[in-house]
């Protein structure tokens, strides 16, 4: 295991793997949660999208640590769900299997240009700067998440957003939780963030914050309802509205998905010479998880930033992601023991890795105004607009502008230019569906 995971060369070790899968695993299973929720309002059944749910991130998690043998996990995204559920199936009035249906229209079209490493081409053309501003985005994204389910950061009317009640019980149990990770992180301790979410957990539990599960093992939903509904609608797919959808869902997921990798990618200090190693294996694993996902009934998968949480605390081989995807096929059994796993617990650790992740803004070059716009309308636009990919497709769009202006035209990869078609297509579909 050791030298298939090339724990020397990562300098890391099996234990600290372990450790790094079950952080990543605890930061994200609120979707396990979350994501039946968003679906059921499609009129889903929850219990088979929770299966559903499960599976499909297990399979993803699993193939992303066997095939490219990264650190990074995968599950189906928050922010696409909404968008399958509010706009295309509630707005839209299209049945949830005809979404379905769409979803996995989609997830064919990735396999084909991901197979044929389009999308690995597209990603190492992206620059330097772009790469470390992505980083950087989705840091004060992770964070702004943080300090949402944190309650420190609430919605605000006159301002947008503000302040949070600093007396209310899960705010305090958060702040706790923070503190207590600060302290740890600062004094170097090892498994810093995940030993932050374990004594936070405790304290609610103690406190009465976190309700205490009343059982600890389950059975798994049915699949029944879902399962097969996208191949079994696949002929529904013919109007020019629902290949807006079908597009809408590549694009976001697309994008969604690069920026997040490369995010992360950068922080785990993967790329070389501004390329991504075993792009290709990467995104067929995300691509895979997401046909995988449609078949068995939930919306379109993609890597996760909650990946930094497991990196936080030292995960750099494919071990970390192996660990995750098992752990969420235990989760199928276990679930009323992952209630405990609230907002509050995960929020310390999401503000602790978007602090970390922040330090990209460091290596940008700020003195260069063609590089400084871009850069900063891509970080700014992900906590902003609630969206990984909006920052992606503002930042990417405004740089061959710059350029061009600049005079320094040449010097964009020609893959750029044609991202510049591309996003302008991006927000026209976005404003055409009402999310932008």
């Amino acid at each position: 295991m050791s030298k298939f995971f090339k724990f020397d060369e990562l300098q890391t070790t099996f234990g600290r793997e372990i450790v790094a899968g079950l952080t990543t695993f605890l930061a994200m299973a609120y979707i396990l949660f979350v994501n039946p929720t968003v679906l059921g309002a499609a009129g889903m059944d929850k219990g088979a999208v929770f299966t559903a749910t499960a599976i499909s991130s297990a399979f993803g998690c699993i193939v992303m640590g066997l095939l490219a043998k990264y650190p990074i996990a995968i599950a189906p995204g928050l922010g696409v769900n909404a968008f399958f559920a509010f706009s295309v199936v509630i707005g839209m009035k299209i049945p949830w299997q005809t979404a379905l249906a769409g979803v996995l229209l989609a997830s064919i079209i990735f396999l084909v240009i991901t197979l044929f490493k389009i999308r690995e081409m597209i990603i190492n053309a992206i620059p330097q700067d772009l790469k470390l501003a992505t980083a950087a985005g989705i840091g004060l994204f992770i964070a702004f998440i943080g300090l949402k389910g944190a309650g420190l950061i609430v919605a605000n009317k006159a301002t947008t957003v503000a302040l949070g009640s600093l007396t209310k019980g899960s705010t305090l149990l958060a702040i706790f939780g923070l503190l207590v990770t600060i302290i740890l992180i600062v004094r170097n301790i090892k498994g810093a963030i995940f030993i932050g979410m374990i004594l936070t957990s405790i304290v609610g539990l103690i406190t009465g914050l976190i309700p205490v599960p009343t059982q600890v093992i389950s059975t798994a939903p049915s699949l029944a309802p879902t399962f097969g509904q996208a191949i079994f609608h696949l002929s529904d797919i013919n109007t020019v509205q629902l290949a807006i959808v079908v597009l809408t869902f590549l694009l976001v997921t697309f994008f969604d998905t690069a920026g997040t990798i490369v995010g992360v990618a950068e922080q785990a200090g993967f790329l070389r010479d501004n390329t991504l190693p075993r792009a290709g294996q990467a995104l067929l694993a995300d691509s895979s998880s997401m046909f995988v996902g449609a078949i068995l009934g939930t919306s379109p998968t993609s890597a996760y930033i909650e990946s930094s949480a497991g990196i936080g605390v030292g995960g750099r081989s494919g071990l970390t992601a192996v660990v995750t995807g098992i752990l969420f096929i235990f989760g199928l059994l276990f679930s009323p023991l992952l209630a405990v796993v609230t907002e509050v617990v995960t929020a310390p650790a999401l503000i602790i890795v978007g602090i970390m992740m922040a330090g990209a803004l460091g290596s940008i070059d700020w003195k260069k105004m063609e590089i400084a716009i871009p850069a900063f309308f891509t970080i700014i636009a992900m906590p902003l607009t609630y969206s990984i990919s909006t920052g992606v497709a503002l930042g990417f769009f405004l740089y061959p502008i710059t350029m061009i202006v600049k005079g320094r035209a040449k010097a964009v990869h020609p893959i750029m230019y044609v991202l510049f078609f591309i996003f302008i297509i991006y927000f026209y579909f976005l404003s055409l569906n009402g999310n932008v």
